[in-house]
């Protein structure tokens, strides 16, 4: 089989993957708290017929050898952490963090989930919630006397209570921070969950050490630049058309060579 058939579909794939991701970033364009993705190829093993400095004869070498590569394939995917746009919003529990570092919540498995989504909520129990209902850790509780509640940039909570002007301080909201926010795991619903690569999370109140800052009534935006997502998408459509020619190209001249030795 000529090899080009096999190197041309590797190309293929790879682009097919490059669409998938291009795509999911464009569907994510209005996602709170979305981080765009991208995708990492590495070449294939190489075939090497010659080895670089190889004798050719008696008084020569081979300078750079023969080594004949067989493609590509997809290395990883990558979340890329740039901070998104910050949009002011007016409501008094929603947050965005300015600088690094992903509120906590605990998740229905009990375990603890990372998000950028500043959109809280109360619950039925005064709880302090994100969008999909799960508590914010640590737990903090706005009593139902509440007429207003006030989030400080070091994500200090505080309310007014009716019949009074002054401010009660009823928690503290934290960050946690990651080694390698790249190595975080994907739930969906704006939710990362620790693993091995990402490190043991950070935990700070905001301000502090390399943690960002919460801003009150904003929320930061996706960080997917729609124009940049579509020139990617013309190219990866333009690489996969090249690769489909290459793979016609040596599919003819086996048919070529197969008519010619009859």
């Amino acid at each position: 089989m000529n090899p080009a058939l096999w190197i041309s579909k590797t190309g293929i794939q790879a682009q097919d993957a490059r669409l998938g991701a291009i795509a999911n970033n464009l569907a994510n364009v209005n996602t709170v708290g979305f981080k765009r993705d991208r995708m990492v190829f590495e070449d294939l093993f190489y075939q090497v017929e010659r080895q670089p400095g190889a004798r050719v004869d008696a008084n020569n070498a081979s300078p750079s050898g023969v080594q004949l590569g067989n493609g590509t394939r997809l290395l990883g995917t990558q979340k890329v952490f740039t901070s998104g746009s910050i949009t002011t919003t007016g409501q008094a529990l929603d947050v965005a963090i300015v600088g690094q570092g992903f509120l906590q919540v605990q998740m229905s498995n009990g375990e603890t989930g990372y998000t950028r989504a500043g959109q809280l909520q109360v619950n039925s129990d005064g709880q302090l919630v994100n969008a999909q209902g799960l508590p914010i850790v640590p737990a903090i509780t706005v009593p139902a006397t509440a007429t207003s509640v006030s989030i400080g940039e070091t994500g200090t909570v505080s309310i007014t209570q009716s019949g009074s002007t002054a401010q009660t301080e009823i928690g503290q909201l934290t960050l946690a921070n990651f080694v390698n926010p790249t190595g975080l795991l994907a739930l969906g619903d704006n939710l990362f969950q620790e693993t091995t690569a990402s490190g043991t999370p950070t935990v700070g109140n905001p301000g502090s050490d390399a943690l960002g800052k919460l801003k009150q009534g904003a929320l930061e935006g996706s960080n997917v630049q729609v124009v940049e997502e579509m020139v990617d998408m013309i190219a990866a459509q333009r690489t996969y058309e090249m690769n489909t020619k290459v793979l016609s190209a040596a599919d003819n001249m086996m048919q070529y060579l197969a008519q010619s030795v009859r």
